[in-house]
């Protein structure tokens, strides 16, 4: 957590920076998770130019500056990739940290002149850092996930040194020993006996119908970068609309308000009264209006 809190820190001082302090965030020094993942939203998203410019600086002049401005603008990304792998009883500030590697890893290695956006590029590099420290904790995961197991698997493995397979008394005697239930000692007893599962199929698994974490691990439901090329489509197509409507006198501009983008959109009658003209007149004012803007979002 001390990392996260850096890099939130870090954060809300580049914010603070780039907006000339207009906006405020606050990320507590207790380096709350919560806090981080809001600070790392509030980053604004780069255009494909920026980030094309951005990685042109890097590939040709090692410009560190333009690193940090990449990995800044896609850390969000990295905290939606970890998020659905929160099942797995590791703790989210670890997945993000191991996501966050494989982010700089990918802007190391990202080429602009591919064609290709770096969040694409980026998520085989995030998933292959976080599915490498799923597999390495997979075992202990499986084992204890809590610190009171930890402290009842680690006891209890020095028992069965000395004992054995337990039978019923000396399931109750290391109970009573450990200060526990004998329901406790038997299911930690069950997973220390089971064995490690292999991360990715053998040979002869997938015919014999078996399954294997690489299968299940990722959440699938999840696109990332159909999620991102949305996001960034319709913000830069509602900021293309305004920046379009603001082109338009100020009359074409009130009709195309009311008539369009109104909660409670006017009727051409009622925009004719009041501009005193006939419904057709207005009918025209608005088609031409429309034309004007589809020119200029085109």
């Amino acid at each position: 957590m001390a990392l996260i809190a850096l890099a939130a820190l870090e954060i809300h001082e580049v914010i603070m920076a780039d907006k000339m302090q207009t906006m405020a965030l606050s990320v507590p020094h207790s380096g709350s998770i919560e806090s981080y993942i809001q600070a790392v939203s509030s980053i604004d998203m780069l255009s494909a130019e920026e980030e094309r410019s951005l990685a042109e600086k890097l590939q040709r002049d090692d410009d560190l500056e333009a690193a940090r401005k990449l990995v800044m603008s896609h850390l969000r990304f990295v905290v939606h990739i970890a998020k659905s792998y929160s099942g797995y009883g590791l703790p989210q500030a670890d997945l993000i940290q191991e996501g966050n590697i494989g982010l700089m890893k990918a802007v190391k290695r990202f080429d602009p002149t591919v064609g290709v956006r770096l969040v694409s590029f980026a998520v085989h590099w995030i998933k292959a850092e976080i599915h490498e420290f799923v597999l390495r904790n997979w075992r202990i995961v499986k084992v204890a996930t809590t610190k009171a197991q930890r402290k009842l698997f680690f006891n209890l493995r020095k028992a069965k040194k000395r004992l054995g397979w337990f039978t019923h008394e000396e399931v109750q005697t290391v109970a009573d020993e450990l200060g526990v239930s004998t329901k406790e000692v038997l299911q930690m007893e069950a997973r220390m006996s089971s064995q490690d599962q292999a991360f990715d199929l053998s040979a002869d698994d997938d015919e014999n119908g078996n399954f294997a974490p690489v299968q299940y691990l990722e959440d699938k439901s999840a696109d990332v970068e159909t999620d991102v090329i949305n996001t960034d489509w319709e913000k830069n197509a509602t900021q293309r609309l305004y920046s379009a409507i603001k082109t338009l006198d100020e009359r074409s501009q009130h009709i195309i308000e009311t008539r369009w983008l109104a909660e409670d959109k006017t009727t051409l009658q009622d925009l004719a009264d009041m501009y005193q003209v006939s419904a057709e007149r207005v009918r025209q004012i608005e088609k031409n209006a429309m034309k004007k803007l589809q020119a200029a979002m085109a």
